[in-house]
């Protein structure tokens, strides 16, 4: 099997970069019209400064506002708009559903793709894949391209506006990265294009975790004080870079199925997809069978940042056998990354992991007190 380690083509990080994309964008031979897909949100925060940025690179451009969901309809309306305005590039400016329709026309219309991403809530700017869901907010599928993003821009100054709520969903997705990508290195099973990890993917993996660790709270208080502090830099690095960069090249397993499997009852459709991926952590790392010490760690993590560590915090308080039987189902579907574990994962286990996390959470926040989320 051929190492394969991939990665967007450029990545720019920095307070007021969006004043540079225009500039960014002519250094890699882009060229306009481009067509931004944008959530409301960036749409107000940015709308004078693309003016500013892409008119004076001499740009043309429209804004198309997204419409919520990273759906197979949403798509086809995007491509529809890209089509009509003879758009050459795509740029995606928002959340991570923003950023994988924008994704997901432009590989459609074979155009280059910017994504410059509002929030550090998820690794998914720097990722060739979309995930698409249900016009109902269900999990439907991965869908994977043939290139990674052409740019990738990151505004600190914009996250640091950003709800505090977003960019701790963007620490339960990282926290996954690190056990997910050892998992499958281990387990010598094909990353997220195709390929086997490298050590640099892996090396990644393991520095975005430490610096979760070492900046998390603190990022989360410069994001609180709207200040794009050092530790908020290298936290949106983890989130965004690091993050993507790992799972991609390494490999996805138990904690990204059991996210999956828990969107399949509605009732956690309000909760965002690093707070169902950080509970997933825990149901991976029972799985595993880790140490104690090693769960502990992540409880205690967890806990300080907001992260969801029970049922009850991803909306699942009165969970039936039934719920449990159909999320359990759907974490272990055919073709679903918990299978990427070193053992064969049947949906009886899972449910009992997902009970057993439950049970470690809710005693972990009896002993050591309850944050926000968790």
């Amino acid at each position: 099997m051929l190492t394969v380690f991939c990665s967007p083509s450029r990545y720019t990080q920095g307070s007021n970069s969006t004043l540079s994309l225009g500039k960014e964008m002519t250094t890699l031979g882009l060229a306009g019209p481009a067509l931004i897909v944008a959530g409301k949100t960036a749409i107000a925060l940015l709308s004078d400064t693309w003016r500013i940025a892409l008119e004076d690179a001499g740009f043309a451009y429209q804004v198309y506002r997204f419409g919520g969901e990273c759906s197979l309809a949403e798509i086809e309306r995007v491509k529809r708009q890209g089509r009509d305005q003879g758009a050459r590039v795509i740029v995606g400016a928002g959340g991570g559903k923003v950023l994988d329709t924008a994704r997901a026309a432009a590989a459609d219309l074979d155009l280059p793709v910017v994504n410059c991403p509002t929030v550090a809530s998820s690794d998914a700017p720097c990722s060739a894949l979309s995930v698409l869901y249900t016009e109902d907010g269900g999990f439907l599928q991965y869908r994977i391209y043939g290139k990674n993003p052409d740019l990738v821009l990151v505004d600190t100054q914009v996250i640091a506006q950003s709800p505090p709520r977003l960019l701790v969903a963007g620490m339960g997705d990282a926290l996954a990265t690190w056990f997910e990508a050892k998992t499958c290195v281990e387990g010598n099973v094909k990353n997220m294009r195709g390929g086997g990890s490298s050590q640099s993917a892996l090396a990644l993996a393991e520095l975005c975790y430490r610096i979760l660790v070492r900046d998390g709270v603190d990022a989360l208080a410069a994001l609180q004080n709207q200040s794009p502090t050092p530790a908020l830099e290298h936290l949106v690095e983890a989130n965004t870079l690091l993050s993507g960069l790992g799972f991609e090249s390494s490999g996805l397993a138990a904690a990204h199925a059991v996210h999956n499997g828990l969107t399949a009852v509605p009732q956690t459709h309000a909760y965002f997809h690093g707070e169902k991926v950080a509970y997933g952590v825990l149901v991976q790392l029972i799985l595993e069978n880790k140490p104690q010490s090693l769960l502990e760690e992540v409880l205690d993590f967890a806990t300080r940042v907001g992260l969801p560590t029970t049922l009850a915090a991803i909306g699942l308080a009165e969970m039936t056998g039934e719920m449990l039987a159909q999320i359990a189902g759907r974490s272990t579907a055919p073709g679903e990354t918990i299978h990427n574990e070193p053992f064969p994962v049947e949906p009886r286990m899972v449910a009992e992991a997902i009970r057993a996390a439950d049970v470690l959470g809710r005693e972990w926040k009896r002993k050591h007190g309850a944050s926000a989320a968790g």
